[in-house]
């Protein structure tokens, strides 16, 4: 661990901790739990919740807490490493949601319905297209000679910061898919409410941390000016 981190209180390090390990445990629980509900294979249709609960709630989170300093599972590989696994969860975070967004597409046509037509179908869209770009931006991290006169520091936090944005936006869609009148159907009761927490809290969780993961939380403190005595006359 950094010496900036070590020099933090441990009741802070702890908590940051614990919130990293529970998103963990969270976002896996919650990829089970819509895979057990929607049954893939059962029918065309079950292949959507399935491929993109496990597209922005499992694979999205953990390529996101790859970087937490705190609750990483491999904190101490190399950063290396940890970009090229990012990207690997992040690449199929994309075929996921791509093949989920192709069985509702087809399953639509299928049964002559319109597209597109909620907001649930727009940020999801939406979603994966900027999930796709965010995939291809971070290609000059892994490969620094496509990088050509652009200095990688900047580049590794603007990806961060919009990785985040990016995080959000997929956390809306699958908390929108939560309201459709599928899973409404499939649900009731604190089952319902439970279930809209899981990306709730997961998403208010990576966005407290997201300081650490950008690495604004690792600038060296201000110095305070000194003022140098007037000679006495």
């Amino acid at each position: 661990m950094s010496v900036h981190h070590e020099s933090e209180p441990k009741l802070y390090r702890y908590s940051r901790t614990v919130c990293g390990v529970f998103t963990h445990v969270l976002c896996a629980l919650f990829s089970v739990f819509i895979t057990v509900l929607s049954r893939p294979g059962s029918s065309l249709f079950s292949w959507h919740p399935f491929l993109m609960t496990l597209a922005f709630s499992f694979f999205m989170t953990e390529a996101v807490l790859l970087f937490n300093p705190y609750s990483s599972p491999i904190k101490k590989l190399k950063h290396k490493t940890k970009g090229r696994l990012h990207w690997i969860l992040q690449g199929l975070c994309v075929c996921c949601a791509a093949a989920g967004l192709s069985a509702i597409f087809y399953n639509k046509n299928l049964n002559d319905k319109p597209h597109f037509t909620t907001w649930h179908g727009l940020i999801g869209v939406l979603t994966l297209a900027v999930v796709g770009l965010q995939s291809l931006g971070g290609l000059p991290l892994l490969y620094p000679k496509l990088a050509k006169g652009w200095s990688l520091a900047k580049l590794k936090r603007y990806h961060a910061a919009s990785g985040l944005l990016t995080y959000l936006l997929g956390s809306l869609s699958l908390f929108l898919g939560l309201c459709s009148a599928w899973f409404s159907s499939s649900v009731s009761g604190y089952v319902w409410y439970l279930a809209v927490l899981c990306p709730v809290l997961c998403a208010l969780v990576i966005m407290s941390q997201g300081p650490a993961l950008i690495g604004w939380d690792q600038a060296p403190p201000l110095q305070s000016a000194t003022v140098t005595p007037l000679p006495s006359v």
